[in-house]
């Protein structure tokens, strides 16, 4: 949470720094239950390292320590070691791992928590922006290309296309969520002491993964960043879609248009001056963070491109806080979102007659300039606000 990111506080629990640690620690709990699926630990020692994991670590403290090794698992898992008593049980924590595993898998492990939080808001804004298309499919609103007027369309038009690309970001968040892959590759991606202390360690590599709901990638992926990138650019599709509808949101509910307005807040969208004004606050920090989260994602795929040896010297590291930001802002964004469009206040009799005080121009493309009627002129706008709403419905219920 950041005073400089309003409304971060809805997302923030799901990556601060409390987060990050809580995630290590069950990485490294999860490693122990694995060496004893192994037969490497004895269900006593595995019992042993649960509990000393149960004892968080401060945050600030390990904020310190992270300085000397370069990362916080370092410092995490020395503190965990000691609190485990039996040297024997306390020499299996972290063996057959290195820093980057942890890590790696600990944001993997962040990264679903935020994806699962996104399916709930962007499901929520699909059923609004369905009932906006259900309700509005044959109110006439202005077209508009090049900011100026075309033809006509209808409201349940936009918000039809609005929902279908909430859907495709569904789709990809979906998809992206059931491949987040843990990392487990040792100190340069060869599993070397791990295959020196289990008799299978593929087999032990998997079964780590999938004790955490993650996705097994075959081989490391310590320097080919594909599984961070592809989360990026999965986030960035989200916000492309939201900022559409924050864009189009905050232009219609323009004083001058007032076809669109923000659901009244009680203490929001004031000015610290101008007692009058209702700004559509959601709308602009849902812009805002679509501004921003292309150039997150760009980070990630430069610290991919410069990812060298076998564990990056740097560019591993400039990722840690690219990634985090960019999931607490997309998280943030479709929160703010689903209330946006549940809350969206549409102004039917406004749209219907500017649209035909406007029908000289709207209609021009049928005869020249002159009157009529802008809702014998639709199209096929409504079969293709159908089509979008049996896509939801698809979706809503699935097979």
């Amino acid at each position: 949470m950041t005073l400089l990111q309003p409304g971060s506080h809805r997302a923030a629990e799901l990556v601060d720094d409390d987060a990050v640690v809580q995630a290590m620690l069950t990485v490294e709990t999860a490693w122990g239950q694995a060496l004893g699926r192994a037969g490497v630990a004895s269900a006593e020692q595995v019992r042993a390292i649960a509990a000393a994991a149960r004892c968080t670590p401060s945050p600030p403290g390990l904020v310190a320590a992270a300085e000397a090794a370069g990362n916080p698992v370092v410092p995490l898992v020395r503190e965990l070691r000691a609190r485990v008593a039996d040297p024997t049980a306390a020499a299996l924590v972290h063996r057959g791992l290195t820093s980057q595993d942890v890590l790696d898998t600990a944001l993997m492990l962040l990264a679903a928590r935020v994806l699962e939080r996104l399916g709930d808001d962007l499901r929520t804004t699909a059923d609004a922006l369905a009932a906006h298309a259900h309700r509005h499919r044959h109110t006439p609103m202005a077209g508009r290309t090049l900011t100026q007027h075309a033809v006509p369309i209808t409201f349940g038009l936009k918000a039809a296309q609005w929902l279908t690309g909430v859907l495709d970001a569904l789709g990809i968040i979906i998809a992206t969520r059931a491949g987040l892959p843990a990392q487990c590759g040792g100190a340069a991606g060869t599993l070397s002491l791990l295959a020196a202390t289990v008799p299978d360690p593929l087999t032990t590599a998997r079964g780590f993964a999938a004790s955490l709901d993650l996705a097994d990638p075959g081989l490391p992926w310590h320097t080919r960043r594909t599984p961070v990138t592809r989360l990026g650019d999965a986030l960035v599709t989200v916000t492309d879609a939201l900022g559409v509808i924050a864009a189009d949101v905050a232009l219609l509910s323009r004083p001058e248009f007032g076809e669109l307005q923000e659901g009244p807040v009680a203490g929001r969208g004031g000015s610290s001056t101008m007692p009058h004004k209702r700004n559509p606050v959601l709308s602009v920090l849902i812009r805002s963070a679509a501004a921003r989260a292309p150039l997150l994602a760009a980070q990630l795929h430069l610290a991919a491109a410069q990812a060298v040896d076998e564990r990056p010297d740097g560019a591993w590291h400039t990722e840690w806080p690219s990634l985090r930001s960019l999931l607490l802002l997309v998280a943030t964004a479709a929160n703010q979102a689903a209330e946006l469009t549940r809350d969206l206040r549409v102004h039917a009799d406004v749209m219907r007659r500017r649209a035909q005080n406007a029908a000289a121009d709207l209609l021009a493309e049928r005869d020249g300039p002159g009157a009529g009627d802008v809702t014998g002129y639709l199209g096929v706008a409504a079969a293709l606000v159908d089509r979008a709403l049996a896509r939801h419905a698809a979706v809503a219920v699935p097979a």
